[in-house]
């Protein structure tokens, strides 16, 4: 039968149109299509080619092949040319150019990856031969290959389909189980299948390599078994059957410093963190048997909770290779995958700080996930889908998966849709390398591999290391209750370190007494640590070093005035630029009016409304040398349309940022409009400002209420991470908040769940009224000795208010941050009868109806920062009224939202200090309410007027 014929008779109707339309696109770009059938295309005899080229529609020359450089050779009908596969079918080789696609793309299927042999992967019809055309009778029959599995068979233009089969399954169905074909990026297919078919991993591995492993098992499973013969009963979320991840941890850092890498942020949850902390962080383990014993991690004269060991870091130099490398472990609480953004923030600080603004390679996170939280927390995916955007770009994670094949008490079908717990990567195409557990030799090489695929594309990769977590979720449970199959083979399973110390035996790479001296000498080390963790104390605490070294704790109710003017001068060059725009840009005419507007503000010192002061805050640290971040949803215009900070050109879209071109030499703001994501960019935020403390970083909600998708964050991070860890953080979060009869989603910013997680001085809640104190509370997060968040209640219709602006002179040299600010109007002292105290936006609207009723017996007091409470403040202002009689707090908000429940007792308080006579305010506001605002705005209108005149004695 001519070669024609055969490739008709093998292929069916849909799989000559698979294969056509495969031909088809190599004949246009030969780099199209998958390498196996390039090099295939480009050897195909005439007849064959001819009928691939009528089915595609095609027109077709004659090219060489992609693969092997050689002209395509035409075989006559029943002639085969000799020296390239003679008496061999084109059809044959195009069936096998699928199956080795196959191979490549389902091997994962078939791949042997789980070390207890429960999970026997059923057979794909993917991989059987049968499936492209080979029955029994076919498998020891030559075809011609060329050169489509050099890799694998050197040396080899012919091999049965048996010996193909073999040779691809001992890559693809392996220890090791590969997903990388779905890659859009031609590059990065080929690399990986380069690597994953030409490295000969299972050769390639020296007896030092071997050793190494051995020790890192050796300390791994040691300090596991040390704990738990030490500490029965105690919690440590144990690693056991999955100390592997160990030697990974050391294969992913020392290959990435061979390649210049600097720091390496890890981020993880539990399971395994005390054993990385000692065993790659290098955290002594004397500290961590003195804190199993009941010591703190800090100092006693160091103020803090503290927390339980396995949520805490630290971090280390260390050289590798001569390099010096600095490793830090993050402080993570139970919310198992919260730290992701936040390793991920933090290394594109140390990034920015480096000027390594393009590649992203100097510094790399390390994100360790279970397997179920990896399929089952919604932050995992808002992470990997801002890994390649031009914002929020590190150069890629490494990801280790630790495949326990359970989540606590639930088995991975009730676990995650899909095949894999780790399918989520699929979205961002990043490569997954699944990995027996037990086969530490194929884990190190993945590890490496990992590091060089991000080092070489700067995109992520998952390692899915399959393994088993030996004991329950914690070292108290019964697993055996819910995984009873499970866990009897557990029992008998050995463990990764004597099935490996075994293996290195037979091997020769190391006898039985030196295996077992090396355990004795780790535990040896760990019996004298034990020992003298009974002594241990703390001489220092892990923070305050290195770029924060100028900074110290402040003591608790002590609260610094700092000056944070600047000279007219600065003002008016900041003025200048923010309202100037190139010459050739082509700028929107309504925002070219605004331009104007605000220049005239500046050139009269009068008017200035929030968004020039905000501009005038950030300009003024620009000159001062500090970086200043801000990002969040549609922050570069703002949400409002009042920013306009980074601008459009009208006819080529390109970006102009304003702040940007004060002065040569000035430091830079970067601005960047997120993904439609709260919970991981305000993780990524904070964990910027875990490098440096003298960058300015912000992040803003759409709406203030949409914070609550962040709510982890704040509560675990940014309200307790320096009296839990001793982590301090300047993150500034801007709310718009404010009732303007918008809806309940559209109005409050929940004022009342920061003020409730405020003590210990831990952040500044404000709501602040006036652009000049937004610019002093700006400037102040630098310029106090220590660093605290912000959370400001940011305004929206005041952005606009007539009323809400400031004049140049407050902005100037001399002046500072008011937490209160007193009446406006001149009012004569002893005629005023009646204080009204309140916060926010609603001011402006009692400021309007008293002056609209003339009244001048009732002053009205800003509280423009509630926490920390300025108490001496507010008995000033409070000393000034003596004959007043009632004293009100008023706000928009609903009884049960709000400042009330929060300033109740501290007015209270401010009351006695000032010796007033009355001891308590009474609230106006709206009614307690399950939601926080209606959605009528007639509504609205009816009870704002109400409050106001109620709280000014009109009502």
């Amino acid at each position: 039968m001519a070669g024609a014929d055969l490739l008709t008779a093998a292929l069916s109707g849909s799989n000559i149109a698979y294969v056509a339309d495969l031909y088809a696109r190599w004949a246009e770009n030969p780099s199209s299509v998958d390498p196996s059938f390039a090099s295939l295309f480009g050897s195909l005899d005439d007849e064959a080619a001819s009928i691939l080229q009528d089915a595609s529609g095609a027109s077709w020359a004659p090219r060489k092949s992609i693969i092997t450089g050689e002209e395509p050779v035409a075989v006559p009908a029943g002639k085969p040319a000799a020296g390239k596969g003679a008496g061999l079918a084109a059809s044959d080789s195009l069936a096998v150019a699928q199956l080795v696609r196959a191979f490549r793309e389902f091997g994962h299927l078939e791949a042997q990856t789980d070390p207890l042999g429960l999970k026997v992967p059923k057979p794909a019809v993917e991989l059987d031969p049968a499936t492209y055309g080979f029955g029994p009778a076919d498998l020891d029959r030559p075809v011609y290959i060329g050169s489509l599995l050099s890799p694998l068979l050197p040396g080899r233009d012919t091999a049965t389909v048996k010996e193909i089969v073999a040779a691809l399954r001992d890559v693809y169905c392996g220890a090791i189980g590969s997903e990388y074909i779905y890659a859009r990026s031609e590059e990065q297919r080929e690399w990986f299948r380069a690597r994953i078919e030409g490295d000969n991993w299972q050769a390639g591995v020296t007896a030092t390599e071997q050793k190494a492993i051995l020790k890192h098992l050796t300390e791994a499973e040691g300090y596991e078994a040390f704990c738990a013969k030490r500490y029965v009963g105690g919690k440590r979320f144990g690693l056991e059957g999955g100390e592997v991840s160990i030697p990974s941890l050391h294969a992913i850092i020392d290959q990435a410093a061979q390649q210049g890498v600097k720091s390496v942020a890890i981020g993880m949850a539990h399971r395994g963190r005390l054993n990385t902390l000692v065993n790659v962080v290098r955290k002594p383990y004397v500290a961590v048997f003195n804190e199993f014993a009941g010591g703190s991690f800090k100092p006693d004269n160091v103020a803090g909770s503290g927390d339980v060991k396995y949520h805490l870091g630290t971090s280390t130099d260390v050289e590798i290779a001569g390099r010096s490398v600095h490793i830090s472990l993050q402080p993570n609480p139970s919310h198992l995958e919260a730290v992701d953004p936040v390793v991920c923030g933090k290394i594109r600080a140390a990034q920015d700080d480096d000027g390594d603004t393009e590649t992203r390679l100097s510094h790399m996170a390390i994100q360790i996930h279970g397997d179920a939280a990896f399929a089952g927390q919604g932050v995992v995916y808002e992470t990997l889908s801002m890994s390649q955007l031009v914002g929020y770009r590190t150069g890629g994670s490494v990801h280790i998966i630790v495949n326990n094949q359970v989540g606590f008490t639930t088995n991975p079908v009730n676990g995650h849709s899909g095949v894999y717990g780790s399918d989520m990567a699929k979205a961002i195409e990043a490569p997954v390398l699944h990995i027996n557990g037990d086969n530490p030799e194929a884990v190190v090489y993945a590890s490496r591999l990992a590091a060089d695929y991000r080092q070489k594309f700067a995109s992520d990769i998952i390692l899915d290391i399959v393994c088993y977590r030996r004991n329950g979720h914690n070292e108290t449970d019964e697993p055996a209750f819910t995984q009873p199959i499970m866990y009897k083979a557990i029992a008998t399973h050995e463990t990764p370190h004597t099935l490996y110390a075994a293996h290195l035996v037979k091997a020769g790479v190391v006898t039985e007494e030196e295996a077992k001296s090396q355990w004795d000498a780790f535990h040896a080390r760990l019996d004298a640590e034990y020992t003298a963790a009974q002594s241990y104390k703390v001489n220092k605490a892990d923070w305050l070093e290195g770029a924060w070294s100028d900074l110290q704790a402040p003591k608790e109710g002590e609260y610094p005035t700092v000056a944070t003017g600047v000279s007219k001068d600065v003002l008016a060059k900041i003025g200048g630029a923010i309202s100037t725009a190139p010459e050739d840009f082509d700028l929107n005419g309504k925002i070219a009016r605004q331009l104007k507007a605000k220049a005239k503000a500046i050139e009269t010192g009068e008017g200035i409304d929030w968004a020039t002061g905000e501009a005038l805050g950030f300009g003024s640290l620009l000159l001062e040398k500090h970086r200043v971040r801000l990002s969040g949803e549609d922050v570069q215009r703002g949400t409002f349309s009042q920013r306009h900070a980074t601008v459009k050109d009208q006819t080529t879209q390109g970006d102009y940022t304003f702040l940007n071109h004060i002065e040569d030499g000035q430091a830079k703001i970067d601005i960047y409009n997120s993904h439609l994501s709260e919970f991981a960019v305000l993780g990524f935020e904070y964990g910027y400002t875990m490098h440096n403390p003298n960058n300015l970083v912000l992040w803003e909600a759409q709406f203030g209420d949409f914070a609550n998708g962040a709510q982890v964050i704040v509560d675990q991070f940014i309200a307790s991470g320096e009296t839990k860890w001793l982590r301090m953080s300047g993150l500034v979060m801007l709310l718009p908040h404010g009732y303007e009869g918008q809806g309940p989603e559209h109005s409050s910013a929940r004022l009342e769940r920061y003020l409730q997680l405020c003590a210990e001085d831990n952040m500044f809640v404000c709501n602040i009224t006036t652009p000049a104190n937004y610019f002093h509370a700006l400037r102040r997060q630098l310029k106090l000795p220590y660093r605290k968040p912000l959370i400001l209640m940011e305004p929206k219709s005041l952005l606009r208010h007539k009323l809400a602006v400031s004049t140049l002179p407050e902005f100037e040299t001399g002046t500072s941050f008011k937490p209160v600010i007193g009446e406006v109007d001149d009012l004569a002292a002893d005629k005023v009868k009646r204080i009204v105290i309140c916060s926010g936006k609603v001011y402006y609207d009692l400021l309007q109806e008293r002056r609209d009723q003339k009244l001048d017996t009732t002053a009205i007091l800003r509280l423009e920062q509630l926490y920390p409470f300025p108490e001496a403040e507010l008995a000033a202002e409070f000393k000034k009224y003596p004959k007043a009689t009632d004293i009100v707090w008023c706000q928009e908000e609903t009884r049960n939202g709000g400042g009330w429940h929060f300033v109740d007792r501290l007015i209270e308080g401010a009351l006695g200090v000032a010796g007033h006579k009355v001891t308590r305010p009474a609230y106006v506001g709206r009614a307690a309410a399950a939601s926080p605002a209606t959605g009528l705005a007639r509504i609205h209108a009816a009870e704002q007027a109400a409050l106001v005149k109620s709280a000014l004695g009109l009502g």
